[in-house]
């Protein structure tokens, strides 16, 4: 609700009495009021236009308010808007119905002017919270946006000037290769965020195409190698002879194993072990109504390891979770991440403890 606009209130009643009551009880307060007389035209007009309270009558033909006030709230783009029911019914069955059906607060028949007002007001207070709220958020998110958008051209920066230094110097330079492994680091975060606000907002959509798994993993594996050797860190790939083909959004899955490979060696001992381990059992699927296999995944480490009591909140977003070293506590945002991925292609990811040591992370489709 913009504060230089007036309040819009949709009153929704078969009567055209009860409609004329109503608007001249909220005469004076300076609202713009429209008015549907059943609820089928009341939801047409919020297809329209969302006004910021809704009073609508419980006795009303073809549908009720009870089921008119359910269907508002089930609707994402319409459940903020406050709703008053105004029913002559004062039972606390029907009350306790109207609640159960989403209702913010109630009038009883005969209708009094203050008590209207008054509960009017009430609500577009609340409506008007949720929009500061709204519009708190939105900036919120449009300055994150703004910020690793920016911060994406001088880590670019960085890059190619690695690169140019290393031509210089004639040759790979250990201590270039570890600025280079850490600024893509840093891109490979700024792109997690992206991704997972634009799947929050409901604005990425899955492309899936058919992946053959081994090969991703195996071309993951070999990305790591470098970083697994600067540790000493033996990284083993664990595949079925036989691959298999399965639909996924392939850029979103290579995140995903890039994400875990990357917490396992990052966190795994120096001279410790990472194992990426891939199965497949056979199963249908209504992919092209065809037989496809279930893929089992983990990856395996020898690191510190995970306090039981984490195992559901290290996935949350931003979340920061004690790994058991001293120099390093784990971010859940590249966790997060990746539930959002493995949940959107209908799977689920969970870790358990490795034994004796280290963590086992398992993704199942």
């Amino acid at each position: 609700m913009a504060m230089n606009k007036k309040p819009q209130i949709l009153i929704v009643d078969d009567e055209p009495y009860a409609r004329q009551t109503i608007e001249m009880l909220l005469l004076k307060e300076s609202y713009e009021l429209f008015f549907a007389e059943d609820a089928h035209e009341a939801l047409a007009q919020l297809d329209d236009e969302i006004p910021d309270v809704i009073l609508s009558d419980v006795m009303m033909p073809n549908m009720d308010g009870f089921e008119l006030c359910q269907r508002i709230k089930r609707n994402p783009k319409w459940n903020h808007v406050p709703i008053i029911l105004v029913t002559a019914l004062d039972s606390k069955q029907d009350l306790a119905r109207g609640l159960e059906a989403g209702a913010d607060d109630f009038l009883h028949k005969p209708i009094n002017g203050l008590e209207l007002r008054a509960r009017v007001r009430s609500m577009l207070r609340i409506k008007l919270r949720h929009d500061e709220l709204q519009a708190a958020l939105q900036m919120r998110q449009d300055l994150a946006n703004m910020i690793v958008h920016d911060i994406r051209s001088p880590l670019s920066t960085i890059l190619i000037y690695c690169d140019l230094l290393e031509a210089e110097l004639g040759g790979h330079v250990p201590t270039l290769e570890t600025i280079r492994g850490e600024a893509n680091r840093l891109s490979s975060f700024l792109t997690d965020m992206l991704m997972m606000a634009k799947m929050e907002h409901g604005r990425l959509m899955l492309s899936h195409s058919p992946v053959d798994v081994n090969e991703m993993a195996t071309a993951v594996r070999d990305s790591y190698a470098p970083m697994a050797r600067l540790k000493d860190i033996d990284l083993k790939l664990d595949l079925p002879e036989q691959s298999s083909q399965m639909m996924l959004d392939a850029n979103l899955w290579r995140r995903v194993l890039d994400n875990l490979l990357s917490n396992a060696v990052k966190f795994s001992p120096t001279g410790g072990r990472v194992t990426l381990r891939v199965r497949y059992a056979p199963g249908q699927s209504s992919v092209n109504n065809g037989n496809r296999s279930h893929l089992n995944l983990q990856v395996i480490d020898e690191g510190p390891g995970i306090a039981p009591e984490h195992y559901e909140t290290i996935f949350d977003k931003f979340q920061i979770v004690a790994t058991g070293r001293r120099d390093v506590k784990q971010v859940g945002l590249g966790l997060a991440f990746c539930k959002m991925v493995v949940e959107a292609h209908n799977g689920r990811i969970f870790v358990a403890s490795n034994s004796p040591r280290g963590s086992v992370f398992t993704v199942e489709l």
